[in-house]
């Protein structure tokens, strides 16, 4: 019997090979794969094979109207050659024009997953305008997933996705928590602890993402830098690329204290520096399901996250990690200090979080939860004109 064909639309190879990489792994021992975003198949190397193809299409992150017109016909036409079972799309540019495409063309199943909305935080026209696409997106698309429950509520009540139409895949997360990885390594704690100076009865504060505005890099910063001098013994370690330009002003904010404060641009293996850590932040203003937040309860670090949805999903409050409100510097000095002093708290909340994570989130069980979906979207009875 022909195997059903999937394709998998992303703007760019990393997002495939972060969120999709065991989804393909597991759905191509049943059906047929094609993977779209931009760059080459080099990118993509160890998620290739036999079962998995690729195909190049240029689609700019940023809008570009010429070249959305000509990323939206190359989609179009592809979509239309190939004649694929299903669509699927991931990150809100190659979404928009996948899904157009794939109902242009009449795609059976449309399959769209929510990460997050960038116009949560933004106001006026331009809210009202993004807004405005991802109801567009989520028309054009027969089956919508959101990585989280609270994002799931939030899109139901900003009228984006009706209530029968979008589903979580088991408790969130697109991918989950690969529990063989993700998980303490006491050889790298030492190495890297060394690396950077941090003994090993000082406190390091880990950041791992991307250094924007919207992920709390600036909050986090001014918070860390306005008590430093009261936590002789605490580190901040940040990772993440510069993508809005603003490391220079935090290097200026932190200079007091740079022998404290550790960058690194990006890393391969963030399970190495989760475990170098002792706390991980992130007080970010938008997500949708933070999965570094959960990797980093899986090696066992606590949280000092923003009180929003999405991380409202991956943190447990006062259980596995302490909430506080977005852009408040007061209460995440306040959340620094506690688990800067607190040895016992640091310790009972990381061994929660490690629980919750491996019981709720671990990969097998996601990956496993995403194959019984396309198992029920691609039966017969379930198709959609």
């Amino acid at each position: 019997m022909t195997k059903k064909k999937i394709c998998i639309v992303a703007t760019v190879p990393f997002a495939i090979i972060v969120f999709m990489r065991e989804h393909i792994a597991k759905l191509s021992q049943f059906y047929e794969i094609t993977l779209i975003s931009s760059g080459d198949e080099s990118e993509l190397i160890g998620v290739l094979n036999d079962r998995v193809k690729f195909i190049s299409v240029n689609i700019e992150r940023r809008v570009s109207i010429l070249s959305d017109i000509l990323a939206f016909y190359s989609l179009v036409r592809v979509f239309y050659v190939q004649r694929f079972d299903c669509v699927h799309s991931l990150m809100p540019k190659s979404a928009l024009l996948a899904m157009l495409a794939a109902r242009l063309v009449n795609t059976p199943r449309r399959v769209h997953i929510f990460t997050g909305q960038v116009w949560s935080t933004k106001t006026g026209l331009a809210k009202l305008a993004l807004k405005w696409l991802d109801r567009l997106l989520s028309a054009c698309a027969t089956h919508l997933l959101a990585d989280s429950p609270s994002q799931r509520d939030f899109l139901i009540a900003e009228k984006i996705a009706k209530p029968g139409k979008i589903e979580v895949l088991g408790e969130g997360s697109i991918s989950g928590v690969d529990i063989n990885r993700f998980k303490m390594n006491e050889v790298e704690r030492l190495n890297i602890r060394k690396k950077f100076g941090i003994a090993e009865n000082e406190v390091a504060f880990l950041y791992l993402a991307r250094l924007t505005r919207a992920k709390g890099i600036v909050d986090l910063v001014e918070a860390f830098v306005g008590i430093a001098s009261t936590m002789p013994d605490a580190h901040l370690i940040v990772i993440g690329p510069d993508e809005e330009g603003l490391l220079s002003k935090l290097q200026e904010s932190w200079s007091a204290f740079k022998d404290r404060i550790h960058r690194l641009e990006y890393t391969h293996q963030p399970e190495n520096y989760m475990s170098a850590a002792d706390v991980f932040c992130l007080p970010s203003y938008r997500e949708g399901f933070s999965l570094a937040t959960i990797q980093a309860a899986g090696v066992g670090l606590p949280a000092i996250v923003s009180r929003i949805y999405g991380l409202t999903d991956a943190v447990q409050s006062g259980v596995t990690g302490i909430f506080h409100e977005a852009g408040k510097i007061a209460q995440i000095q306040a959340a620094l200090k506690l688990l800067y002093a607190d040895t016992n708290l640091r310790k009972k909340m990381g061994e929660a979080a490690q629980r919750r994570a491996y019981e709720n989130f671990s990969q097998d069980l996601v990956v496993e939860e995403m194959r019984l979906f396309y198992e029920r979207i691609l039966a017969p009875r379930s198709a959609i004109k």
